[in-house]
């Protein structure tokens, strides 16, 4: 393919902006849409700032990408498609492995992933049951109407990746609070007050867990890569700082609108509660279907790739929108539908690659667990707000609700 053959960014005019906000807690927006329902695997968006960008629309096209190396992940790089000014604020430290390349990614993930295995994560079961039961005895015994969010949803995974790091539980109120500014903020002030009152925190635990021996993963780090040099106290705070925060954040958003897409369709629901075993390929729908982390795979190209008909010139910014990508007719047959009986597996909402998710195994498990948990000991949970006065979050940042009334 020659370079005349193929279409260039060249920002155009009628480039939508992107990204869009959800008008409905589990389906595309208008915007997503219209971008997904042409021909081409790769759309013209301008983001915020004004510059352009390519959205990936296609699956297959989007692995591609994914696994890709002329594509960069580098945060702190100026090419690096910005979705928010959140995001440019936090450009002036290291930033954690997620947004490094490799080898510096590998060798960063490396120090991690034994917490992550999946022989390590099943292990993690009776405690997983233990928390969630006991978040559970609490909801019931205050009685309804309840927040899901701040009863439930949040709390479970808050808990369970304090225990796998090593954090204090005690601090959840602190470390809630600064993640969701961090990660829901829409001024480049707020996010990095945020982002500098996480990283404080973290440089004092680290402090304590030099002076005693601590728990947990980041206590393992602290007196073993750390303390042999084998990493920096600037990685190992980005990293714990990741960590915590994705690690509550993304499960507590697919609680919640996992829980409305099954209220929702209670025909799923029904089939579901007739039948455990539909339970693992019902989280696998789940997460093609509501995609909540759905701009996690921005990029940007190092070197010009010619794509689908499509040139991707060197410095410009590619977006794979998981969220449309988990909806293409090509690879889900009638994707717009929720079905917990098709076969989702091959879903792109843990990304793909070498930033594939590191907690996906964790995720699995924990939702595993919830929903059975939940739709077992409250059979008739229902919502306490219609649907469509529900509040969503904004496009540019995990997708989901930080409130949602049930009642039983």
């Amino acid at each position: 393919m020659t370079e005349t053959s193929v279409t260039s960014s060249t920002s155009t005019p009628d480039a939508p902006a992107f990204p869009s906000d959800r008008t409905c807690p589990y389906q595309l927006p208008e915007t997503y849409s219209r971008l997904r329902d042409g021909q081409d695997a790769l759309r013209e968006v301008t983001l915020f700032d004004g510059r352009p960008a390519w959205v990936v629309t296609k699956h297959e096209t989007a692995r591609r990408l994914l696994a890709d190396p002329r594509l960069s992940s580098n945060r702190n790089h100026p090419d690096f498609p910005q979705i928010s000014p959140r995001l440019q604020a936090l450009r002036d430290r290291r930033p954690a492995f997620i947004g490094m390349d490799p080898p510096e990614h590998g060798t960063q993930r490396r120090m991690t992933i034994s917490e992550f295995t999946v022989k390590r994560i099943k292990g993690m079961r009776p405690d997983i049951e233990r928390i969630v039961h006991g978040f559970l005895d609490d909801m019931l015994a205050a009685g309804p109407p309840a927040d899901l969010v701040s009863q439930f949803a949040l709390p479970v995974p808050s808990m369970v990746i304090c225990e796998l790091l090593g954090v204090p539980y005690a601090d959840h109120d602190f470390f809630q609070d600064a993640s969701r500014r961090l990660v829901q903020s829409t001024s480049a002030a707020e996010a990095a007050g945020a982002r500098d009152d996480l990283y404080r925190y973290f440089d004092g635990l680290i402090s304590d867990f030099e002076a005693e021996p601590g728990p947990g993963l980041l206590g393992n780090l602290v007196g073993r890569q750390l303390a042999r040099g084998e990493t920096d106290r600037e990685d190992l705070i980005s990293n714990a700082m990741l960590l915590l925060v994705a690690g509550h954040e993304t499960t507590a958003s697919m609680t919640s609108l996992s829980v409305i897409t099954l209220l929702e369709h209670p025909d799923q629901l029904a089939a579901l509660r007739a039948d455990p075993g539909l339970v693992p390929g019902a989280v696998e729908e789940l997460l093609r279907y509501l995609a909540i982390a759905d701009l996690a795979g921005s990029r940007f190209a190092i070197a010009d790739i010619e794509i689908d008909g499509h040139l991707i010139r060197a410095g410009e910014g590619v977006i794979v929108a998981n969220s449309i990508a988990n909806r293409d007719a090509d690879v889900f047959a009638n994707p717009d539908t929720f079905d917990i009986h098709r076969s989702a597996r091959h879903h792109l909402a843990f990304g793909y690659g070498v930033h594939q998710c590191l907690g996906q195994n964790l995720a699995r498990l924990e939702l595993e667990i919830i929903l059975t948990a939940l739709f077992d000991r409250v059979p008739t949970l229902r919502l306490a707000t219609p649907v469509e006065r529900l509040t969503l979050r904004p496009g540019a940042t995990i997708q989901g609700v930080n409130e949602l009334p049930v009642t039983w």
